[in-house]
């Protein structure tokens, strides 16, 4: 062999291995996609609960099910073997649910010739009556107009004597109106405020449902209804409860998109922000706020919750990074579902014995634990954690420390590792308090109302509605945490602050917050 063919042979065979090594990296690649696609798929049309999947039972194919199950020796059932297992309903707690409805008769008994005996024709008389069934009524909602009809009184005296000759007219006095010069009333805003933020009906949607009552109420009108009443009359609830959540010791914190149309500076598909922060769950007063923001800088979370100085629970954005004087505590949501999205796929299943899903089942024991002991006091959680959870945490951590070194092409599972290796002191703060929750699903179930909503209204049309709808939900949400019955407190709020001079006395605020003891029994379910 010439050395021309022998150097030729070599450039060959570095060829080949150049074409080895690329070949790997691109059945890495496309193995990488093909999850990232089944994950997708599973993620859109799959199940939303992040429930570990138990073992099933194997399938059975579906046109051959009666061959794969029949037993030759299976005996013929009875009516000796045939037994139906039926749950019994608890005795009262059907009676138990309507009692407190209103409630009518309606009695069916025989009059006139009917009621004559059908063999002699003579009459009868009633010896006895029994309730056949019991039914639920729906009322439809109806619209009606109110006239406020003011009276004036003059003095039948004064104005007819030199010592009094002036007239004396009084007037009686009227009920402060929710707006000037508007035909809304308490309950039409309170209703259009309901249907849009509490049932996620948009105004375009509710336009329809009035011209069903019988009245064209335009879009337009509701959309000016809700900024101007949310402005005038929930804004200065909502800033007493922003200044009252700083002095808790547990806040969860979340962040969401918004489309807002006519931001001054930005073109209409750009990404705005919706905020939400909620107080723990030990917290004595219950708060959901929400915060409209041009950008997710964490500039805007640092001034929400400045004075703050307590446990902060979020996810590992690093915006969060810049409020000062708090503690750190990231959600193990956030870390499982690393790992759940690093666990391979085989069409819809996942496959067995994977890293991805050992990391999950380390998650699922810190879950296990803290449900054990969800109904103990956070002192004596606080104990059993360090006990219980502690021995968790370092198993879990020796096994990422020996599992990430090992070598892999699943890049979801190697940005598991790194997640929690960068995050492992943040993971770890739960420990420090028994009322730290382990993660900040309560957070994320505050604000997926806005979330599933924003799927029907799409955008906010302008920065004012977009703030007035993050006021809106924070009423809202906190006065479902509260138990509220939503609908009655937002006619008490816009009957009775119009009324008060609260820009002067701003405690007079105080008796319409959620938790207020002063609120009539009417707004509490």
């Amino acid at each position: 062999m010439s050395q021309n063919e022998y150097k030729e042979l070599l450039d060959l065979r570095v060829t080949v291995n150049e074409q080895k090594i690329l070949i790997k990296e691109l059945e890495s690649k496309i193995e990488n996609l093909t999850q990232a696609i089944l994950h997708g798929r599973k993620k859109q049309f799959g199940p939303s609960s992040e429930k570990t999947p138990k073992e099933s039972e194997p399938e059975i194919p579906i046109f051959n099910e009666a061959e794969v199950e029949s037993k030759s020796n299976a005996k013929e059932p009875t009516e000796n073997t045939v037994i139906i297992k039926r749950t019994p309903r608890k005795p009262g707690v059907r009676e138990d649910m309507i009692k407190h409805l209103p409630r009518e008769k309606v009695e069916c008994i025989l009059e006139g010739k009917d009621a004559n005996c059908p063999q002699c024709g003579s009459k009868t008389t009633v010896i006895g009556k029994t309730i056949v069934r019991t039914e639920l009524e729906f009322i439809p909602a109806h619209v009606k107009v109110i006239d406020y009809v003011q009276y004036a009184h003059k003095c039948i005296y004064c104005g007819k004597s030199d010592d009094k000759p002036e007239d004396v007219i009084i007037k009686a006095p009227v009920p402060a109106p929710v707006m000037q010069k508007s035909l809304a009333s308490p309950s039409t805003v309170a209703q259009v405020i309901y249907q849009k933020y509490m049932i996620g009906m948009p105004l375009k949607r509710q336009e329809y449902d009035w011209k069903q009552h019988g009245y064209a109420l335009s879009r337009s009108t509701m959309a000016n209804w809700v900024i101007r009443c949310t402005q005038d009359w929930l804004k200065p609830i909502y800033l007493i409860m922003r200044d009252d959540m700083v002095n808790s010791q547990i806040i969860g914190a979340d962040e969401t998109r918004i489309q807002c149309n006519k931001e001054e500076g930005k073109k209409a598909s750009s990404q705005s922000f919706m905020w939400v922060y909620r107080t723990g769950i030990y917290e004595k007063q219950q708060m959901v706020l929400y915060e409209y923001t041009r950008t997710r800088a964490g500039k805007h979370v640092k001034s929400f919750l400045e004075g703050f100085e307590g446990f902060l629970v979020s996810d590992a954005y690093a915006g969060y990074e810049l409020v000062e004087n708090i503690t750190r505590c990231l959600c193990w949501s956030h870390c499982r579902r690393y790992f759940i999205n690093a666990i391979p796929l085989d069409g819809k299943k996942e496959i067995p014995g994977s890293k991805g899903a050992e990391g999950r089942e380390y998650c699922n024991q810190l879950f296990d634990i803290e449900q054990e002991l969800e109904k103990l006091s956070p002192e004596i959680r606080h104990s059993k954690r360090q006990e219980l959870s502690r021995k968790i945490l370092d198993e879990f951590w020796c096994w990422v420390e020996k599992t990430s070194i090992m070598p892999t092409t699943n890049t979801k599972l190697q940005d598991a590792f790194t997640y929690a290796k960068n995050q492992k002191n943040y993971l770890e703060n739960f420990l420090l308090d028994g009322r730290i929750p382990i993660s900040n699903n309560h957070v994320e179930n505050a604000i997926r109302p806005f979330a599933t909503h924003r799927r029907s209204w799409l955008f906010a049309d302008t920065p004012k509605g977009a703030e007035a709808s993050a006021i809106a939900y924070s009423i809202i949400e906190t006065a479902k945490a509260n138990n509220l019955n939503i609908y009655e407190y937002l006619v008490h709020i816009f009957k009775c602050l119009p009324n008060l001079d609260f820009s002067n006395n701003p405690d007079l605020l105080r008796d319409f917050l959620p938790w207020s003891e002063k609120l009539p029994e009417s707004c509490r379910l």
